[in-house]
């Protein structure tokens, strides 16, 4: 079994899906538009074949959230050495994202940052 995407609901489709195409090389799909809802959506794929799906509609709440809560906490991206992690969260801290940890290795041994990217989403980048 494997999982087919993850999807998201964003506010600003535009912005988020300009981050992860810049910052992740994510390849974008056009824009699917259900006109009679307002309803939004791409999907983004990466080199490794997986799919995020953001989406938005007129209905969606802003509303702020903790990070500390159930359900979706962040999402991480492999980028492959110590090297590319340490280069990609420094362009992250230089475009104005709070870095909310790292780069650093954890207790368990993994080499990571975490930014808080656009609407408030956890980032983490890992080896």
């Amino acid at each position: 079994m494997e999982i087919g995407h993850f999807a998201m609901s964003v506010l600003d489709l535009e912005n988020m899906k300009d981050f992860f195409v810049r910052y992740f090389n994510a390849e974008s799909n056009e824009l699917y538009h259900n006109r009679h809802s307002g309803f939004k959506s791409y999907f983004l794929s990466f080199d490794n074949g997986s799919q995020l799906e953001i989406m938005t509609s007129p209905e969606l709440s802003g509303e702020e959230t903790n990070h500390l809560r159930c359900g979706y906490i962040h999402m991480a991206f492999k980028v492959g050495s110590k090297e590319k992690v340490d280069k990609l969260t420094e362009t992250l801290r230089n475009d104005g994202y709070e870095i909310v940890s790292g780069p650093r290795t954890t207790g368990d041994g993994c080499y990571e940052s975490c930014i808080n990217g656009p609407e408030n989403n956890l980032i983490e980048i890992t080896v």
